[in-house]
Parts: C-alpha cells; structure tokens; sequence
C-alpha cells in the first residue's frame, strides 16, 4: 500500500506558473508508473503526465511542451511543473501511483487560473 499527498495547488494568473508536488508513504524507487491526472468542472478525470520507472514520461497533447513531471527518489515525491497555465487547467490534480495490480490516488489539489 502506499498513501499519496499532493500539495502546491492555488490560484495563478493565465500565464503564470506553479508547482504540485505528490508525497508517497513509501519509497517509490520500484513503482512501475507514476502519474498526474486532473478533474475539471464538469469533466471526467483525464491523464496529464506520467512518468515510468525507468524515467520515460509521457504527456497529453494539451500540455506538451508546458508542463514537466519529475520524479525525486531520494525524497519519495512525484512533482508537476506547470508553465503558461491556461484558464482550461482549472481542475483538480490528482497524483497517481500504479502499485502491485492497483492504482492509488491523492486526495487531490486546486488550480484556479484566473485573472
């Protein structure tokens, strides 16, 4: 088992930047696929970016070139760097971890982009 934080969500111009960071309970060296997805009002749940345990990542079309996904195996975290936010990436971020068979998620963060 292993239990998610996530955490650096707020509210950012059009434009601007931040930074989610995902805590695991336990080390990640191992995980097979690590991942961000999002929710947004009145959307389903959609990938944003996820990373493998030999470090390939893999993007959706929609943030390509915006956003970075990095993984930190000293520290246990799975972090999202996000970059020329769009007012369509209000959402919820969810962090997502595929363990033995199972997906496990965070409880989620907010992004507002707004002005």
């Amino acid at each position: 088992q292993v239990q998610l934080v996530e955490s650096g969500g707020g509210v950012v111009q059009p434009g601007g930047s931040l930074r989610l960071s995902c805590a695991a309970s336990r080390s990640i060296f191992s995980i097979n696929t690590m991942g961000w997805y999002r929710q947004g009002p009145g959307k389903q749940r959609e990938m944003v970016a996820d990373i493998t345990q030999s470090g390939f990542t893999n993007y959706a079309d929609s943030v390509k070139g915006r956003f970075t996904i990095s993984r930190d195996i000293a520290k246990n975290t799975i972090e999202l760097q996000m970059n020329s936010l769009k007012p369509d990436g209000t959402a919820v971020y969810y962090c997502m971890v595929a363990l033995s068979q199972r997906d496990y998620w965070g409880q989620g963060t907010q992004v507002t982009v707004s002005s």
